[in-house]
């Protein structure tokens, strides 16, 4: 007989339970305690997402560090193993450099690197000054004392900015705006978001097509005349850009105004001395880290993170909102909001090749934003409690709308 008996008294093999299930509930200001808890006890930790998928998860400043300028971390996410199946459902166009390795991002980032530059963009302060003040004079018009904030003012501050950027008219931003929220919405399914997407490259394709034989001074005509660009990875990179040009900034400067609104003190300090305004962005961006979907990567060799060896073809989700919280890395209650904290190394722009390219606009943005806002309306208040404020369902924390009096 060939057959083999367990030995007397082994215990039957059991199956091991599923890693837990990577938490998606979210309070407008609170993260889920599972993330605090992994930070302190396992860094590095085996989670599963809803569609099966069982990445790695990074809750560590330093360790979050590794995996964002390591080449062993691949952004490509047509590679096996990248956590998720958002790019079997909605396959990247051409030009989402975002989602690539060098030498390919490299070539298409370089092409934005002038157009995001550090004295270009501080050359926009007056600009965005001039747009922060007409949106004021046109939410207090008539006596008006009541207003929803992201509407009126956070969404519109980002997207009249990088709309003249790049050369679009303005009065196709609520086109775009429409059609990204399909495309980048949980709720949509997939053939709904490759339609809508379908449609914004149709918009960026045509007017690409005439800056070629109409130029301006804009991001578009310099894209068009690029001749080592094709037209469709302009259009790809133009669609990326009007999307991260104002989503998360729109959504940075809500969220800041409901922070700040919490701490009257801070508040208070900024507005007798609003020369420390740049040290509170710093601290709003470190402490909100509005990506909450984290940053994602895949593993393409065996590599040590934390004391965890991640193998080629793992998938592993970086959460800047929990390392960016690290008491390793920043001083202070790290939960907290402190103004005057001093946070210029935190994560919320990413960190290694793919550092968001426009964090200097964002900067600017928010320090014009919301300046201006308390000081021209010192008596700004929340309308209606935070914790009945409704979060908008996507990659990017935020509030659909934002009821202010003052």
């Amino acid at each position: 007989m060939n057959d083999r008996k367990a030995v007397s008294g082994s215990p039957p093999t059991q199956p091991l339970p599923p890693p837990p299930l990577l938490p998606t509930d979210r309070t407008v200001l609170g993260l889920a305690p599972e993330f605090a808890r992994w930070q302190a006890e396992k860094p590095v930790v085996r989670v599963r997402l809803p569609d099966g998928n069982q990445p790695w998860l990074v809750t560590r400043y330093a360790d979050a560090r590794t995996v964002l300028a390591h080449p062993a971390f691949s952004a490509d996410d047509t590679r096996p193993g990248f956590p998720g199946t958002r790019a079997k459902a909605r396959p990247r166009g051409p030009g989402q450099f975002q989602l690539m390795d060098a030498p390919d991002h490299t070539r298409l980032r370089r092409a934005l690197i002038p157009e995001f530059a550090h004295r270009r963009i501080q050359s926009l302060r007056g600009q965005l000054q001039r747009i922060a003040d007409e949106l004021i004079d046109a939410m207090t018009a008539d006596g008006t004392t009541d207003a929803d904030l992201v509407a009126a003012y956070a969404l519109p501050i980002p997207m009249l900015t990088i709309c003249r950027l790049l050369g679009v008219p303005y009065e196709d931003s609520a086109f775009f705006e429409a059609k990204y929220r399909v495309v980048t919405s949980l709720d949509t399914e997939p053939a709904e978001a490759l339609a809508a997407r379908g449609e914004l490259y149709g918009y960026l394709r045509e007017l690409l097509d005439r800056r070629l034989s109409e130029p301006a001074d804009d991001l578009v005509s310099r894209l068009a005349a690029r001749e080592e660009i094709a037209p469709e990875e302009a259009v790809g990179m133009l669609s990326l850009v009007l999307a991260a040009g104002h989503d998360t900034t729109a959504n940075m400067l809500s969220m800041a105004v409901i922070s700040l609104l919490r701490d009257p003190a801070g508040l208070a300090a900024l507005q007798a001395d609003p020369a420390r305004w740049p040290d509170a962005v710093e601290e709003l961006l470190r402490q909100l880290s509005v990506i909450h979907a984290g940053l994602r990567r895949v593993a393409v060799e065996d590599t040590e993170v934390g004391g965890v060896l991640i193998r080629a073809g793992e998938g592993v989700v970086v959460s800047l909102q929990i390392a960016n919280r690290d008491p390793a890395a920043f001083r202070g209650v790290t939960d907290t909001l402190d103004l005057a904290r001093g946070s210029r190394h935190h994560l919320a722009f990413g960190h290694g090749p793919h550092q968001c390219i426009g964090q200097s606009l964002a900067r600017v943005e928010l320090h014009a934003g919301l300046s201006t806002l308390f000081r021209r309306l010192p008596g700004l208040r929340l309308a209606a409690p935070a914790e009945s404020l409704e979060l908008s369902r996507s990659a990017v924390h935020g509030v659909r709308t934002l009821p202010v009096s003052w």
